[in-house]
């Protein structure tokens, strides 16, 4: 008689002991997102994360988001070493323009069939996207789910929590007509409008440059900017009246979302500069300057909006520039000219 014994898990398509590979493999980068608040380590059921003495009146604030359709490029150029800095950038981004500072993050990566040298790629991203951002990685989950995906592929997720003081939260209700919009360049397409950008990009040889100065690969994987320092720095030394985080929606859609009634704004389109890459995909598109602005941030992928007194200031102070003004207006609500 054999005494091997059989592992109907195994069979049926989930392996154990590629998970415990994995949970070894990220242990180190996990920890050297820590901070102080932490209360718990890797392999628990639950993160703990401890408020006490760190504010006065805080208002937790929370995000969640996924990297979308990117994937598929990552995937396919078999590179997840930056895709979990866009998970964590995408929701940071977020819930800083509310005046937070992000805490604590966790991540869920499902597969069809775990292979432990891409989820620990993927993990080491999300760390490195939580050390930038200052918040710590006290959890999350790796399914292995046979049948649900194809070969190679799989799907991310984060969820961010923050706090902010009561009366310190930002929400746009101290905007007023002739208020500044100071705009912090992106590094690229960041993690919105692939769909599109696939479409249009997928006969080309990724390998080439394509008047991009980097390969296409490389451009279109560069991660998403986390802009948790420069928001905080503008927080702490200007009269920050709005923050807006440029994703899904372009600037069309973004910069309502914080404006009180009866105002809008205008943007002068060559007080910034935007990456190539935007050329490229409005060329091989045939894309109206209408479409960019809607599915794109252009170039910008955070906007302060500050009293104009200030603008040159905030703008030297995070590398950034004044894109245009508030406005009163009845009509269209972002007007870029």
């Amino acid at each position: 008689m054999s005494d091997t014994k059989p592992d109907a898990y195994r069979d049926a398509g989930v392996n154990i002991e590629a998970g415990d590979a994995v949970v070894s493999g990220i242990k180190g980068a996990v920890r050297s997102t820590f901070r102080p608040g932490v209360l718990s380590d890797i392999g628990g059921f639950g993160g703990l994360f401890s408020l006490q003495g760190r504010y006065k009146d805080p208002v937790l604030v929370s995000g969640t988001d996924g990297v979308g359709t990117k994937l598929l490029i990552a995937q396919r150029h078999d590179d997840h070493s930056t895709i979990g800095i866009d998970l964590v950038a995408m929701c940071v981004n977020d819930i800083v323009t509310s005046g937070a500072e992000p805490l604590f993050f966790l991540d869920y990566f499902a597969t069809g069939k775990l292979a432990p040298d891409v989820a620990i790629q993927i993990v080491e991203g999300i760390a490195e996207g939580c050390r930038q951002s200052g918040c710590a990685l006290i959890g999350g989950e790796t399914a292995e789910m046979p049948g649900m995906y194809a070969p190679g592929h799989y799907d991310l997720a984060g969820f961010c929590v923050g706090a902010v003081e009561r009366d310190e939260i930002i929400d746009g209700a101290a905007i007023q007509a002739g208020y500044a919009l100071i705009g912090i360049p992106s590094s690229g397409v960041h993690s919105n409008g692939y769909s599109l950008v696939r479409k249009l990009t997928d006969d080309l040889d990724a390998s080439m440059e394509h008047g991009l100065g980097a390969p296409l690969s490389e451009v279109l994987l560069r991660p998403t900017r986390i802009y948790v320092s420069e928001c905080r720095t503008l927080i702490a030394d200007f009269d920050v009246a709005g923050l807006v985080h440029i994703t899904g929606g372009g600037l069309l859609e973004n910069i309502p979302r914080i404006l009180p009634d009866g105002l809008g704004v205008t943007m002068q389109r060559d007080a910034w500069s935007r990456p190539p890459i935007f050329d490229l995909l409005q060329g091989l598109g045939g894309l109206s300057a209408h479409e960019m602005n809607r599915t794109f941030n252009v170039g910008l992928g955070m906007i302060a909006i500050v009293p104009a007194e200030q603008a040159a200031a905030a703008a030297a102070a995070v590398g950034g520039s004044v894109v245009g003004q508030v406005v009163a207006t009845d009509g269209d609500r972002v007007v870029v000219s």
